[in-house]
């Protein structure tokens, strides 16, 4: 198995966006594993509040508020007293110098930053991890589309309909199956009517769910949470959108690629 590194270098930019930009670029930043690009910091959850802030004690006692890059309800991922890991970012510009990454719940690892599943499932293509989704010859990001749209990827081949990927983090388990939504999201139900339309315009459309966690058997739709969106992607696979879920195996020096999970719809 193929697997890659993101190696630092000085005055390059290490963030989620920044990993895109070099894969889109095909630059040198990537070698044979993925890590995070500095060691994580361990600490002790206080509080999370106002969905983007969270105070987090360090061992040596010292307290500090870090960004959440999360802006669902986290339900299981957020009790004070947790085991969390955050990573610093070296911007002196930014107010908030660590970011939450990691949470230890159920005895694994989970990761919460929501800006990581797009640059894995990039990566995951690129290294051909991704078995429904290759034999195409050109990959874009974020391209327009549907009404205010970026699509996450588009692939494209001279041979075959154009294919529109949407990528969406998963996180939420409550049982054996990983769950999507953790909270209603009138933008994801959004976005399956527009992947519908792909399809009905001849092209192929994919959702693409990342599940941050190791420890799930299956995939599925939490409607009680958002009966909404549940109805709409059964309604967007009737109509021939298709969807994918992997896992992840997380831990302190990385996020890699995983395995396929059934969807139960």
């Amino acid at each position: 198995m193929i697997v890659y590194i993101w190696v630092s270098q000085p005055g390059k930019s290490t963030s989620p966006r920044a990993v895109m930009r070099c894969l889109s670029q095909r630059g040198p930043l990537w070698s044979r594993r993925m890590k995070f690009p500095s060691p994580l910091v361990r600490g002790t959850l206080l509080k999370r509040y106002k969905r983007f802030l969270a105070d987090i004690q360090f061992p040596d006692g010292r307290e500090i508020t870090a960004h959440v890059a999360n802006p669902g309800a986290m339900i299981g991922l957020n009790a004070p007293g947790s085991e969390v890991w955050l990573s610093k970012s070296d911007n002196p510009k930014r107010k908030l110098a660590y970011s939450w990454e990691l949470i230890k719940a159920d005895g694994v690892l989970v990761g919460l930053n929501t800006a990581w599943p797009n640059p894995l499932a990039a990566e995951a293509l690129a290294a051909g991890k991704i078995e429904e989704l290759q034999g195409y010859n050109s990959v874009r990001r974020e391209v327009k589309y549907g009404v205010n749209s970026r699509i996450d990827l588009l692939l494209a081949d001279d041979e075959k309909p154009t294919c529109y990927v949407e990528i969406k983090n998963v996180h939420l388990k409550r049982g054996p199956a990983a769950e999507f939504p953790d909270c209603r999201t009138e933008r994801g139900a959004k976005h399956l009517r527009e992947l519908t339309d792909m399809v009905a315009a001849g092209h192929r459309a994919v959702m693409l769910y990342v599940v941050q966690r190791d420890d799930c058997d299956s995939f599925t739709t939490a409607d009680d949470l958002d009966p909404v969106y549940g109805k709409a992607l059964r309604e967007a696979v009737a109509h021939g959108v298709e969807t994918i879920c992997y896992d992840c195996r997380v831990t302190t020096e990385s996020i890699d690629w995983g395995r396929p999970l059934p969807v139960k719809l």
